[in-house]
């Protein structure tokens, strides 16, 4: 995983009627008179997907909030580059070994510009909806094993180490933990790309370079027995924005997945709606629909926007990646032993 030098880059967003009011500005457009949506596009930012609870009056924060914000996420990463500690002793056996500090995580610069206190705008509390009786939250642990049920639907941790299936969608490569869809901001590698022709719209996420694309032509969709990872997605313009309808998720995944280790129903009753709308050369705005009856009481709306990023890295997921069948082999080894 590369670590991406960004640290000065502010998220600076707007909603869509502030940022028109503001600006007028039109969309630029390709040949076929259609907004180009084309770019890099850094969705990084300090705003939350749910309103805290400390807050839950609150829909937007005040200039001293923010400024106290932004001024803790400058602390942090002046302090991540000023580690300069080295392990020189081993690595404890069977114990823990640590994980990621602080240099290596990116949660961005500062909170979304219209300063709400949520990514989600509906329900109007800020919070996910109540979910259906009978339905749990999945909420496993990064340092310990819990007990679950296969499949194992969050992007992160697992169940136990008897084999592959145990583990998250992320530690298998199959899927980054903040690439969705919907698209969640989590951790790092906080990327896509879009590529667009008049009859397809593509969209590479940075985490695990997944390239979901999406026809614009008409076409049908897919049965309704064919699941995929990213389910099926078919686009058409709705004036300036584009809207993008995705059901056929399989079973494999969440409905949706609110952090990278939790995980609430299953993709095959979700139906995902988003809508994509370039605000200026600097800002694209991704709003998203999570509709599905079995999991949540009502379906919920969350807008993020996302600024014109840089380079897109190579997230070469398994190369040089052991964690997964050390993880498994030593098992086996506390296994033969007894432990």
């Amino acid at each position: 995983m590369e670590r991406r030098i960004l640290v000065t880059a502010l998220c600076l967003s707007m909603s869509i009627p502030a940022v028109v009011r503001a600006q007028g500005v039109a969309p630029p457009r390709l040949a076929d008179g259609k907004p180009d949506l084309q770019g890099v596009w850094d969705f990084r930012t300090l705003t939350p997907l749910e309103r805290p609870e400390s807050q839950a009056d609150q829909a937007a924060l005040t200039a001293e909030e923010v400024a106290e914000l932004d001024a803790q996420s400058a602390a942090r990463e002046a302090a991540a580059f000023a580690q300069t500690e080295v392990r020189e002793e081993p690595l404890p056996v069977g114990g823990d070994v640590g994980a990621y500090n602080s240099y290596w995580v990116d949660q961005g610069a500062s909170v979304v510009h219209d300063q709400r206190t949520s990514l989600i705008v509906d329900p109007p509390t800020g919070r996910l909806p109540e979910l259906r009786p009978g339905v749990e939250m999945a909420t496993l642990s990064l340092g310990a094993d819990l007990p679950g049920t296969r499949p194992v639907r969050v992007r992160a941790a697992g169940i136990g180490a008897d084999s592959w299936h145990d583990r998250g969608l992320a530690e298998r490569c199959l899927l980054g933990f903040n690439s969705g869809p919907p698209i969640v901001p989590a951790g790092y590698n906080q990327n896509i790309q879009i590529f667009q022709t008049s009859d397809h719209v593509v969209i590479l996420n940075e985490m695990v370079h997944d390239a979901r694309v999406i026809p614009l032509d008409g076409r049908d969709p897919l049965p309704e027995s064919i699941r995929q990872w990213m389910g099926d997605s078919r686009g058409h313009w709705d004036g300036d924005p584009l809207g993008v309808e995705s059901p056929n998720f399989t079973d494999k995944t969440a409905s949706f997945n609110p952090s990278v280790v939790q995980a609430a129903g299953t993709g095959s009753t979700l139906r995902l709606t988003e809508r994509f709308r370039r605000l200026a050369d600097d800002t694209l705005l991704y709003e998203y629909t999570v509709n599905d009856p079995d999991t949540f009481t009502r379906p919920f709306t969350a807008v993020l926007p996302m600024k014109r990023g840089d380079l897109m890295f190579e997230y070469a997921c398994h190369e040089g990646n052991y964690g997964l069948p050390n993880m498994l082999a030593g098992a086996r080894v506390e296994e033969a032993s007894g432990q």
